[in-house]
């Protein structure tokens, strides 16, 4: 019997997907529920699974190929076919290398790991992971690639004294590739928010001594007990909360000539992928324990890490806070993730000579910004606004006392 392997329904606010890579080609036999093909959309890649055990039968539509909802993608031959392809050993075709690596790894290949590794011909179980039980991201992969090729170059290196070469006249070289999807959302928002936006950006400083004392003091049995390492995450994240709650023109979005005013606190953290930005959203927040919001913000890096994230857990946030500090930034202004009318910008943890009480000390200090629609936020609210952050993480016990 011959299924239709279709696009399946595309989330909402989503038209159309790009058709990545097929997994299978025509004559391959397949499993239930397995991978056959991934679909990019603007925000997350989807895995398109087999209906049903069986043989893929034809392809009907190529990679690079735009698709919407219901098209078919492919025929899958089902039913005795099957039996016959998968009793018969003798007569059926070799398992490919980067199949066998793929099992070897115990399944534990991130979507976007299983594309390098089966395009490569790699050995998985080979390379290490650095994801949550082992499991191997692309950039795992692409570490392990590099490693591999610098090997023979450092061994022909010991073998044979380095001579110096003149550079070959016209060596130097260049690589045009499309934008990815993703790639082309972001930049089609960003532009959006400066042509659309009356964006302003408002500095202050604050001082993490207390909260540096708090995570010393707690860590090793907050971990004990919960299970997730006690960051930074949750102490601004819950100082943002507190903030909002004092001005909520700061939690506010756009819509049109109307503005909304949000009674709830969907955060946005901004995560850095290899395919780009991507923003996933913590849903009342505010009803959230510092052990759950770190679990969260984990969670959801790590899944976006790995491409597994879902477009729902990107979609909405009233409000969100952007960590450049993670890659040695000490200043920036972040551009606003629209509709929503203000973004906190956190940044490098710099230790500092300050004056305090007359005296000069070394302090932890970390630069904010905060960057706000004006024509929504005034400039009064958006410096009391850092104020108040600033106030709850100079004096953590504000944040348990809703001061």
């Amino acid at each position: 019997m011959s299924i239709e392997v279709k696009v399946p329904q595309l989330p909402e606010s989503v038209s159309d997907a790009t058709l990545m890579t097929w997994h299978k080609k025509p004559g391959d036999a397949v499993g239930r529920d397995e991978n056959l093909v991934d679909l990019e959309t603007d925000k997350v890649v989807l895995e398109v699974p087999a209906p049903s055990a069986g043989v893929l039968k034809e392809i009907r539509i190529e990679s690079g190929t735009t698709v919407t909802a219901g098209q078919v993608l492919a025929i899958l031959e089902t039913a005795e076919g099957v039996v016959a392809v998968t009793a018969a050993p003798a007569e059926a075709k070799a398992e490919a290398p980067a199949q066998k690596a793929a099992a070897a790894a115990g399944g534990k290949l991130a979507p976007s790991a299983k594309r390098m590794v089966e395009e490569n011909k790699l050995d998985a179980s080979q390379i290490p992971g650095s994801g949550r039980d082992g499991r191997v991201s692309k950039g795992d992969v692409i570490q392990h690639m590099a490693g591999a090729k610098s090997a023979p170059a450092a061994a022909s290196a010991k073998a044979a004294p380095a001579v110096q070469l003149p550079a070959a006249s016209g060596s130097r070289g260049e690589q045009r590739v499309p934008m990815t999807r993703l790639r082309a959302r972001i930049a089609e928002r960003l532009l959006q928010a400066q042509s659309t936006a009356a964006m302003l950006t408002t500095f202050n400083e604050v001082d993490l001594t207390e909260v540096n004392a708090l995570r010393a003091r707690y860590k090793d049995k907050f971990e004990k007990t919960h299970g997730v390492k006690l960051g930074f995450s949750s102490f601004f994240i819950k100082a943002a909360i507190e903030a909002l709650r004092r001005f909520p023109a700061v939690n506010a979005s756009i819509d049109g000539n109307d503005i909304i005013y949000h009674e709830y606190y969907d955060i946005g953290v901004a995560v850095s992928t290899e395919r780009g930005l991507m923003v996933p959203v913590l849903r009342n927040a505010e009803s959230m324990s510092y052990a759950e919001i770190e679990k969260g913000v984990s969670g959801y890096a790590t899944k976006a890490r790995e491409g597994s994230i879902t477009l729902e857990e990107l979609t909405g946030g009233t409000f969100t806070i952007t960590n450049g500090g993670v890659f040695g930034s000490l200043m920036s202004t972040p551009i606003l993730n629209t509709p929503q009318v203000a973004i906190l910008g956190m940044h490098k943890v710099q230790e500092r000579p300050m004056a305090v009480n007359g005296e000069i000390k070394i302090r932890p200090m970390m630069y904010l910004a905060l960057t706000y629609d004006h024509r929504i936020v005034d400039g009064k609210d958006s410096v009391q606004f850092l104020v108040a952050i600033k106030e709850a993480l100079e004096d953590p016990a504000r944040l348990l006392l809703q001061l």
